[in-house]
């Protein structure tokens, strides 16, 4: 969390949850009304993965209380007063109930020792990351729960082992992105060892051999 003077200077990567002064709707649309609602109530956008319209336009999407709230958009660099990355959630963590009646964050509690054992930075996101790192009420029964898991190298066989019992089915869904710095993928995807995998990147989906290769080598 970063005072907005260093906010602005800060890199921002995908999943970082911003708080912003400003919003760039795409040219032409009138902005509903559950969008100032959300502002107002100062839920943070997510900075997603796009081509840069421009340099001082940041790719994010914007979220409501509904599974169909959602917009992608854009903030201004300079309107960006406070970053919140999903590593930065770990601490929160502690603060969950055991007894909470949410499967998602009762999965998030019991993941997160095996998760810190890997030795890679990692934190969750989707509804679980904006609703800890908010604290507005996003998540129901039936919410989700999502990970990032940053690993800028091919993991070893130790890992490996761990990345999958971590990938095992849970009490709720579990959705874990892996980041190379790249791009992104679905860990239980790669898991399967496919002969190409999906990552996504800045400049789109892409089937690729190697996720920690140039995401433009598709052989």
């Amino acid at each position: 969390m970063t005072p907005a003077s260093a906010a602005q200077r800060s890199p921002l990567r995908p999943h970082d949850l911003l708080w912003c002064d400003d919003v760039a709707l795409p040219e032409g649309m009138a902005v509903p009304g559950w969008v100032s609602g959300a502002l107002a109530t100062g839920a943070p956008a997510v900075v997603r993965r796009a081509p840069l319209a421009q340099a001082d336009l940041v790719p994010v999407g914007l979220r409501g209380t509904s599974r169909d709230q959602r917009i992608a958009a854009h903030v201004p660099r300079r309107s960006v007063r406070r970053i919140v990355s999903p590593e930065s959630l770990l601490e929160r963590i502690a603060e969950i109930e055991p007894t909470t009646p949410l499967p998602c964050l009762k999965a998030l509690r019991d993941l997160a020792p095996a998760l810190n054992a890997l030795g890679l930075p990692w934190g969750p996101t989707g509804g679980v990351g904006f609703a800890l790192a908010s604290g507005l009420p996003a998540l129901h029964p039936q919410s989700d729960l999502d990970v990032l898991i940053r690993v800028p190298f091919p993991p070893s066989d130790t890992q490996c082992h761990a990345l999958a019992w971590v990938a095992r089915d849970r009490t709720c869904r579990l959705d874990i992105q892996i980041d190379t710095g790249r791009g992104g993928f679905s860990l239980r995807e790669w898991l399967r060892s496919p002969p190409r995998t999906l990552v996504k990147t800045d400049r789109g989906p892409t089937l690729v051999a190697d996720p920690w290769g140039d995401p433009g080598d598709t052989t």
